[in-house]
């Protein structure tokens, strides 16, 4: 499956809710889904009712754009949360919190995960002095976040730093924002993740 190119503000519209995938925009009131909050298309406004099996579908379509993975990606996930010991909707939640361009993000390196997947493709991101390129990579404890030296006056990343107040930088992370410096505290926890996610739902989908 290729990745998705299209608006970005029809995904947060066809799912009902606000994904947060533009950075500021989604803050202002250009953003799309405050102007308009029904689904795409000819239907859009249309009343439609959902099965129960259209509901988990929709959850696990959420989740998988929030943090921009596709379904054969999402799958494996889900089948690697299944086999470790504890919950498997919260294991599935933290191998997608601990992926590098999702904790980039949540440093406030890039100001939304698809800017801070091209940040990390493009070679501007260090773990431990050593580059990365590999979005899905999963941090570990102790890991530092660095950007490359050159990397560090790119306009995108200073305005993003400029804006992390806003919505802050979970406790299991800690930024040194003088020195554009991140380092992985502990393990995400299912209370670290603030957005509103039935990871139940997606258990029950994939259960079938």
């Amino acid at each position: 499956m290729a990745r998705y190119t299209g608006p970005r503000c029809r995904l947060c519209r066809r799912e009902g809710s606000k994904l947060f995938l533009k950075g500021d925009r989604c803050f202002s009131e250009k953003c799309a889904f405050e102007r308009r909050s029904y689904a795409p298309g000819h239907h859009g406004q249309g009343r439609i009712k959902v099965s129960d099996y259209g509901i988990r579908l929709r959850e696990k379509q959420r989740v998988r754009r929030i943090y921009g993975v596709n379904e054969s990606q999402f799958r494996r996930y889900f089948e690697m949360a299944d086999r470790q010991k504890g919950v498997t909707g919260t294991n599935l939640l933290v191998l997608l919190e601990k992926r590098l361009d999702n904790v980039v993000y949540r440093l406030g390196f890039a100001d939304s995960r698809a800017q801070a997947r091209q940040l990390v493709k493009h070679g501007h991101i260090r773990v431990n002095g050593i580059k990365v390129d590999i979005p899905s990579f999963q941090v570990k404890v102790g890991d530092e976040i660095t950007l490359r030296e050159k990397s560090k006056d790119i306009i995108h990343v200073v305005q993003a730093l400029e804006a992390v107040a806003r919505r802050g930088v979970p406790d299991w992370l800690e930024l040194d924002a003088d020195n554009k410096k991140g380092t992985v505290k502990s393990i995400p926890e299912r209370t670290h993740i603030t957005m509103p996610i039935q990871e139940q739902f997606i258990v029950e989908f994939y259960s079938k």
